[in-house]
């Protein structure tokens, strides 16, 4: 019997969570015969939010015409956040594994519309590095965080076609755009695109995710955990590699290129994706117009959306070595194509570009049923976010390789498709070195492999459920 204030708290929280199964913060365990399909709407709530990352290149015009910016200083925002991205995914991986999805998806939903009220507040008072601390920084580690926050856990409830139940989660990553580009875009003509207008556009976009995500917080489950004959959870099927281990393989740092340079590739054109076409098309009789260009970054939200779950979920099939074949080799005829005959046929730049897009979705989606496919379920998700590092020097190579030269490019006094022509052909030599990464991962040697026997007394233990990273 408790005695002491403490105590008597400790005694009622032990209660409450013995009579309902869990906490705010921890993982709730799925009651008997819930459906493993209420999962992927749960993961899609919260990828679907932070997805308006691709929708940035919306407020770089109004963004460098209200502050004065060029095209290298407005993409710093989404820059940073990318790296940001790729750092709290591989920081927070081990406290993802440790606290499950719950714990993630609301850290994501407090960074993630942070983020954009400390930019409503740099663009009010006309300071840029506020919109880079808050959109880039705090917004990047919601990114982060969000990212990763559904993918092990959907891999433990879809061990038979881990491809496609990846695949529809990041799905809504890559389609946060087709609905946050249009969206930005009429906000902005209605509030106007100076400072004012851009922070009350920043405004919304913070209420409305943080509503919006609270929903995944509330509905996410995790499995519940098997159970031997005699009562015990069992160990794990097949070839299981932990965290630290997997770091030690070269098969992680050639899927660390892999990811890298088909990342770099598709980022380089959805970044500055509405002035690219512009400036493709300006010296044409068929001009792009504003509303026509954030059109054309929502058909690529609706292409890299595409490719996350029919790329990935082809791989079920195909095996992942061979989707990638085609990811980078394709994806490099699509670069050659675009950089050659892209400014004579609108439909041709259009159709390469969503190619592309797909590609890059693709890649994406496929990479956790990768890591799943030569390390184990065991930490894949610690591993996933370790490996989304490369996403992190992807997001400030691509743009900075298509900015600062178009930049250069248009300070010599070229325009047009000539101020992408170079940036084009280092793209398609990145597509060529992660073709050549991808055919040299071969399975991982038997030394790194480790035994995943539970110990029993933590059969029943809701959180640690989910094996800590080394």
């Amino acid at each position: 019997m408790c005695k002491d204030g403490g105590c008597l708290l400790n005694c009622l929280l032990k209660r409450f969570r013995s009579a309902y199964g869990w906490g705010l913060m921890s993982p709730p365990v799925a009651p008997p015969g819930w459906s493993r399909w209420l999962v992927p709407p749960a993961a899609l709530s919260v990828h679907l939010s932070i997805g308006q990352a691709y929708a940035w290149s919306v407020f770089k015009p109004p963004l460098e015409s209200a502050l004065g910016l060029t095209g290298t200083q407005s993409a710093l925002p989404f820059q940073l956040g990318i790296v940001m991205l790729g750092l709290s995914a591989a920081f927070g991986g081990t406290l993802v594994e440790r606290h499950g999805p719950r714990w993630a998806m609301t850290v994501a939903l407090v960074c993630f519309s942070s983020g954009f009220l400390l930019s409503a507040l740099g663009a009010a008072v006309e300071q840029y590095w506020l919109i880079v601390l808050g959109y880039g920084f705090v917004g990047g580690i919601g990114l982060g965080i969000g990212y990763i926050s559904p993918v092990s856990t959907l891999i433990k409830w879809f061990p038979d076609r881990p491809g496609m139940a990846t695949g529809i989660a990041i799905m809504g990553f890559g389609g946060g755009a087709l609905i946050a580009s249009p969206w930005s875009a009429q906000m902005l003509e209605s509030f106007g695109t100076d400072s004012s207008g851009i922070a009350l556009a920043f405004l919304v976009h913070g209420v409305t995710y943080a509503v919006f995500m609270l929903l995944g917080v509330l509905l996410v489950r995790v499995p519940r955990p098997k159970e031997r004959a005699d009562g015990g959870p069992v160990a794990l099927d097949g070839v299981q590699v932990s965290a630290r281990g997997a770091m030690r393989t070269l098969q992680f740092w050639l899927l660390w290129v892999v990811l890298c340079m088909n990342v770099t590739a598709g980022i380089g054109i959805l970044e500055k994706a509405a002035p690219m076409i512009t400036d493709f098309f300006a010296d044409t009789s068929t001009p792009v117009s504003v509303t026509a260009a954030a059109g054309f970054v929502a058909l690529l939200s609706a292409a890299n959306m595409a490719g996350r779950i029919g790329w990935s979920s082809t791989s079920d099939l195909i095996g992942r070595k061979n989707i990638y074949r085609v990811y980078l080799g394709v994806g490099a005829l699509m670069y050659a194509l675009i950089a050659l005959f892209g400014d004579s046929s609108k439909p041709l730049f259009v159709l390469c570009a969503l190619v592309v897009l797909s590609f890059y979705g693709g890649g994406f989606a496929t990479i956790p049923a990768y890591l799943k496919d030569l390390f184990g379920t065991y930490q894949v998700g610690a591993i996933h976010g370790r490996l989304l590092t490369a996403w992190s020097t992807a997001g400030v190579l691509g743009p900075l390789i298509v900015n600062w030269i178009a930049d250069r490019q248009e300070e010599a006094g070229r325009h047009g498709s000539a101020l992408y022509g170079t940036s084009f052909v280092i793209m398609i030599g990145l597509l060529v070195v992660g073709f050549v990464a991808n055919e040299l991962v071969r399975p991982v040697h038997a030394r790194h492999h480790v035994s995943t026997a539970p110990a029993p007394k933590e059969g029943t233990d809701v959180r640690r459920q989910q094996p800590e990273s080394a």
